[in-house]
């Protein structure tokens, strides 16, 4: 098999197929009868992009367990020699199998949903220059200009919290959430769900439901100062990663990573627009997928402080 030019791309451009396919309309969605039969051939397309995901594990699993036999290997310690560690204990019941769909999730629930919303939390705050230049200011008085941001140091921002928060809400990375199905019949709003059935729901028009929030179209990052709404399921205007027993597992670690490389990169740069982009003109326009990604990437420049 030849090695790919750019592993990382291609990597990237499997995911978001991967993401794209989930998030197409399915006929199956409306007529789970259809579903043995796959006419959109979603199913045989995903299949197909996961093993190229699968090959991707294998080949990097394959590399580092001929690198470990070679004399004189200096560890990596990372989580990928940990686990196969445990497998080579034979202490727990763990194969190679279980730890290339263990990466597919890690992969494909944390990589294009964290920084999709970073992207998003870049872009508005480029679009509204005042904002972005009050977030910098906490982080100067607080942390200091240029210095790198500690997760203890994250409490301190109440501003910068706001800013993701609004984020989260303008623009939820998974708009329909994962599918869920109701355990029986339910009524509600005067309509019945019936047991079995499939359930989307849309947090991308309850973040910006007139009657929930004031101007929901606009980014205000002060509807959230000396608010107690958060994003950990509690609050059902806002609820981003989900909630109840099957909330989002990778929401402790977002909320910990998306401030820590936000501030990081509003705190040692002060940015620019590249192409002569104004923030009146900056293209907001989102791509179609399971996730809500911009149509066309932030292109931007960092100007060390």
């Amino acid at each position: 098999m030849i090695e790919p030019l750019n592993p990382a791309g291609e990597l990237k451009e499997v995911v978001w197929q991967i993401f794209f396919e989930i998030g197409k309309p399915n006929l199956v969605d409306y007529f789970p009868m259809l579903k043995k039969i796959d006419p959109n051939g979603s199913k045989r397309h995903l299949e197909a992009l996961i093993q190229k995901l699968f090959d991707f594990f294998d080949g990097v699993i394959q590399r580092r367990l001929q690198l470990r036999t070679e004399k004189g290997c200096v560890r990596c310690n990372d989580v990928l020699d940990y686990l196969l560690d445990l497998i080579e204990d034979k202490n727990e019941t763990l194969d190679i199998s279980l730890v290339k769909h263990l990466f597919l999730d890690i992969i494909t629930g944390g990589s294009e949903t964290t920084s999709s919303t970073l992207e998003w939390a870049m872009t508005e705050l480029l679009r509204n220059p005042e904002k972005l230049s009050r977030a910098q200011a906490e982080l100067h008085q607080v942390i200091g200009k240029g210095k790198t941001i500690e997760e203890a140091d994250i409490s301190r921002l109440p501003y910068l919290e706001a800013v993701l928060k609004e984020t989260f809400r303008l623009h939820p990375t998974a708009p329909l959430l994962l599918p869920r199905k109701s355990g029986e019949d339910f009524p509600i709003g005067g309509f019945t769900i019936p047991k079995g059935a499939q359930v989307l729901l849309n947090v991308f028009a309850i973040g910006r439901d007139p009657s929930i929030w004031d101007d929901p179209d606009e980014f205000v990052p002060d509807r959230f100062l000396g608010s107690d709404i958060d994003v950990r399921g509690r609050n059902f205007e806002l609820v981003p990663f989900g909630g109840g027993r099957r909330i989002c597992p990778g929401l402790p670690l977002a909320t910990r990573m998306l401030p820590l490389m936000l501030s990081s990169l509003i705190n040692i740069f002060n940015w620019k627009l590249e192409d002569g982009v104004i923030p009146e003109n900056m293209n907001m326009e989102e791509k179609f997928g399971l996730t809500v990604q911009k149509a066309q990437s932030l292109k931007a420049v960092p100007i060390p402080i």
